[in-house]
């Protein structure tokens, strides 16, 4: 059983980012959870990270006792903690069993680690409980850590801006609108919009906000 934990928090230690979670996990946490259905829900839509099973009813933080256990503790549980399997039932039909871990970042709730047994399977026990939360823990370290480095200031050395693109980002920090910059740029409004796309792609944020927060505000001078 070490080995195979062991196997996951190494997968977990070589994550580049938060999209590599799932794949990265594939090969090890299933079979050691012995779940038919596994998943990672990442709560940040802005990050752009939506790894989720949807047919897992634990995901649904809000809908069912198990969510919000897990919502108000930050600690993993499964069904048989909290329901009686009669009440179950009246939650989820289509898995007997289920699992639920948080993930937790600045000591907020930013994701759930979810598992599913079909019917027949076995139950989830304590093991499996204690396992869940070792995971869950080194989830939520390399959240935490991902997250720290991903709000590091893109300095000159750095910055995949391209001048042009250093520019249109000097005069969104100054407060204008695509069409302001466009004229003062002599360019079109359109050529604004499809630079400010590629710029958030490169610096993989969502909004002007957020690019510019990314950038040293020695560039943007």
């Amino acid at each position: 059983m070490a080995k195979t934990l062991h196997a996951i928090f190494q997968a977990i230690a070589n994550v580049q980012n938060e999209q590599e979670l799932k794949l990265a996990l594939m090969d090890t946490i299933g079979e050691h959870f012995a779940v038919q259905h596994w998943g990672i829900n990442l709560l940040d839509y802005q990050l752009n990270t939506k790894i989720k099973i949807p047919e897992i009813p634990a995901v649904c933080l809000e809908a069912n006792p198990i969510g919000r256990y897990v919502m108000e503790r930050h600690a993993p549980t499964h069904e048989q903690l909290i329901l009686s399997p009669e009440d179950w039932k009246n939650y989820c039909t289509r898995h007997e069993h289920v699992m639920t871990g948080p993930i937790v970042c600045d000591g907020q709730l930013v994701g759930t680690l979810n598992f599913a047994r079909d019917p027949g399977n076995l139950p989830f026990d304590s093991n499996d409980l204690a396992d869940l939360s070792a995971v869950c823990l080194h989830l939520s370290a390399k959240i935490a850590t991902l997250r720290v480095q991903s709000k590091t200031f893109l300095s000159v050395d750095n910055c995949p801006l391209t001048a042009r693109e250093l520019e249109i980002a000097k005069l969104v920090a100054q407060g204008f609108t695509n069409g302001e910059i466009a004229a003062k740029l002599w360019i079109t409004q359109n050529s604004v919009k499809q630079a400010l796309k590629r710029m958030f792609r490169k610096l993989e944020v969502s909004t002007r906000a957020e690019m510019v927060a990314k950038i040293d505000p020695q560039l943007l001078k």
